[in-house]
């Protein structure tokens, strides 16, 4: 804790600030400490339980996934109360766990939108790598009527799943792009140059694009 203390940056954190996260480390160096760790499981759980996010994003980085139990992730996601601490433990954490199924169907259908917004990552997962046994149809129902006025989290990872939706599957792309044109949402979403706009129905062309000309 000390060590992380150290390298906290006042600029940096005022930066994640802007964002909802609330830690001054640059990632680098928290990769590079988490490299010279190695995997502890023990240790992340204890760095997890300080609930200091730098150190939080650190446990996920030198736990094991596979250990924690579904309960305990379940959890965890809940005390993820900043946003990069919520998306490091879905993508490094749960996405490799035996419970990933399982909690994608729970938190889909949680309350609470941000726990929700951890379910639809998963199943923006599962659109582009396992996509048997999903109903993209129903999945795109859902999206065409909660996408629009879902709070910001939500409608971000929904977002997602539509445009991963488009992109993968072919036989969906045309109702895809057309939800996304009706719904218009992140239409304007300020875009940095070469960077790829969020909006659905650009995001879909552009990578379809790109991988078509590969």
């Amino acid at each position: 804790m000390a060590e992380l203390a150290g390298l906290d940056d006042p600029r940096i954190r005022a930066v994640n600030e802007k964002h909802g996260d609330d830690h001054g480390v640059n990632l680098g160096k928290l990769r590079a400490l988490a490299k010279r760790l190695k995997t502890q499981q023990e240790l992340a759980r204890e760095l997890w339980a300080t609930g200091d996010s730098a150190a939080r994003l650190l446990a996920l980085l030198v736990c094991r996934p596979k250990a924690f139990g579904h309960d305990e992730l379940d959890v965890m996601l809940r005390e993820a109360r900043t946003p990069k601490v919520h998306d490091w433990l879905v993508n490094y954490v749960v996405k490799k766990s035996p419970h990933a199924e399982e909690l994608r169907v729970a938190w889909s259908a949680d309350p609470d939108p941000v726990v929700a917004s951890a379910g639809w990552a998963l199943t923006t997962e599962r659109v582009a790598k396992k996509p048997a046994g999903l109903d993209l149809d129903g999945l795109l129902d859902v999206i065409e009527a909660e996408m629009k006025d879902a709070p910001d989290r939500l409608q971000w990872a929904m977002n997602h799943c539509l445009a991963q939706i488009g992109i993968e599957h072919a036989g969906h792309r045309a109702r895809a792009l057309a939800v996304g044109e009706r719904l218009e949402v992140l239409k304007d979403y300020p875009t940095p140059p070469g960077c790829t706009s969020p909006y659905a129905p650009v995001w879909i062309n552009e990578m379809v694009s790109r991988r078509d000309g590969a």
